[in-house]
């Protein structure tokens, strides 16, 4: 917790000011002070400079959403806990979006309450760690196994390295293929969790049926089946990190239990009565826009702002062009086997298709291409004619698919089939097993198929 720090509650019951200091005299070092006029609030918050501030929505005078508008033009902007009596997530989901850090529903528990404080206190802390960072090292020496040198993806890197030294909760938005287990794994590796376990699980293969005992695990005897206490994937973290991917696709139900363990650091494994206290940093991501979702009902609004305290978004490979080459040579050389050519060099037209393609799968499909590239070329130069046909310019591809039309006429269905294989063969450099898998059939099949056609190989490829 920080040295000295503040906290301001606005309270006009003598009875209540000493149910919180009973509380909060298990924090050393807080200083506490108390407010009992609603309209003196932003006076108070301006001399006493809080940290934190806990305030009830049913004070009078001003809204707390106005307060807030109100306490963002000011030199200290503390970190807000509302106590609401109104148990519907919407009141609460409409305090956070005023940028309230918490909520409490009344009557307040004594252990809800100092984790609710102990959470927002380490929330400055770590704002203030942050802002003091201004030494940093270079993306590229703090994250050797990812390669870029493009603006977009260094930005990404440094709030990644400033994020590692904190505990915060992160939620990590890019497309398919963009590598968000990637920046969730160097976010780990690079905080005071590095070595601790770092546990994912992917959320759109989790059903609600299975999701307190994949997540919270279960006692023995708990159901059919449970032949044996099992630990779920939050006590498998414990002291380090879990990853849950695909966030977007978690069920409504298995959200609301997720949420509870976010708001109590706690679990209940399935069939136990015991609370068991978690240490545990949450990283999401998804590929959807959660916001969307929220609008459709198909997300909490509670769960993602309990999330989303620093979104890290990933951009799309098409956005960081300058990085396809020294991505594509590094998958090159990482999965090349030792009697595949050392592929050195690209043409420059082919750096222009590389380039110039909408990569709609991102890193993954420069990986896959990767791999085609090294079934399929014998030189240690990379050609635009190396590259698969969908990088080619429109026009060419237009002229290949009107190429089986000639005189007004369509070929028939084997010249087609015909046409297909020859193009394959001239393409792979007559390799029977490359072929075969690009057309999508066996190497035998390729074989009875050429004899039909009487397609032959030169004689040095037989």
């Amino acid at each position: 917790m920080i040295t000295n720090a503040k906290l301001l509650i606005v309270e006009d019951d003598l009875q209540m000011q000493r149910v919180y200091q009973y509380f909060l005299s298990e924090i050393n070092g807080l200083q506490v002070a108390f407010e009992t006029k609603a309209d003196a609030i932003l006076t108070s918050v301006e001399s006493f400079k809080p940290d934190v501030l806990i305030l009830d929505l049913s004070l009078g005078g001003q809204s707390v959403h106005s307060l807030i508008q109100t306490f963002t033009h000011q030199s200290k902007i503390p970190q807000i806990i509302v106590l609401t009596a109104d148990e519907s997530v919407a009141v609460a989901v409409h305090a956070m979006r005023s940028g309230a850090f918490n909520y409490l529903v009344k009557p307040i528990e004594k252990e809800a309450f100092l984790v609710a404080v102990d959470h927002a206190l380490e929330y400055v802390e770590s704002i203030k760690e942050l802002m003091h960072l201004r030494q940093r090292s270079s993306p590229e020496k703090q994250f050797p196994n990812i390669i870029t040198h493009s603006p977009a993806m260094q930005n990404v890197l440094r709030l990644v390295g400033d994020l590692a030294k904190t505990d915060f909760s992160v939620l990590i938005q890019g497309e398919n293929g963009t590598g968000k287990e990637l920046i969730a794994r160097a976010l780990h590796q690079n905080s005071r969790r590095a070595s601790r376990p770092f546990v994912a699980i992917n959320c759109a293969a989790l059903p609600d049926s299975l999701v307190e005992s994949e997540l919270f695990g279960y006692e023995k005897g708990a159901f059919t089946g449970a032949g044996q206490r099992h630990l779920g994937k939050f006590e498998q973290a414990n002291g380090g990190t879990i990853f849950l991917d695909e966030i977007g696709d978690m069920g409504i139900l298995a959200q609301s239990r997720l949420l509870r363990v976010l708001q109590e650091s706690e679990i209940y494994r399935l069939g136990g009565n015991e609370s068991i206290k978690v240490d545990v940093r949450v990283i999401a991501a998804t590929n959807k826009n959660l916001k969307e979702a929220i609008q459709s009902g198909q997300f909490r609004e509670d769960l993602y702002y309990r999330l989303s305290v620093f979104p890290v978004t990933i951009p799309p490979l098409r956005e960081r062009r300058e990085d396809i080459i020294d991505l594509l040579q590094y998958f090159l050389e990482n999965y090349r086997r030792e009697d595949q050519p050392v592929i050195h060099d690209f043409s420059h037209s082919a750096i222009e298709l590389l380039k110039g393609y909408n990569w709609p799968g991102n890193i993954r499909e420069l990986q896959n291409i990767s791999r085609r590239l090294l079934l399929t070329i014998e030189n240690e130069v990379v050609k635009a004619d190396d590259l698969p046909m969908e990088f080619r310019p429109k026009t060419e591809l237009a002229e290949h698919r009107t190429s089986l039309v000639t005189d007004d006429r369509l070929a028939p269905l084997t010249e087609i089939e015909r046409d297909a294989i020859m193009r394959t063969l001239n393409y792979t450099h007559h390799q029977i097993v490359a072929a075969a898998k690009i057309l999508g059939i066996g190497r035998s099949t390729l074989y009875r198929k050429m004899a039909t056609y009487g397609i032959h190989l030169p004689d040095s490829e037989a």
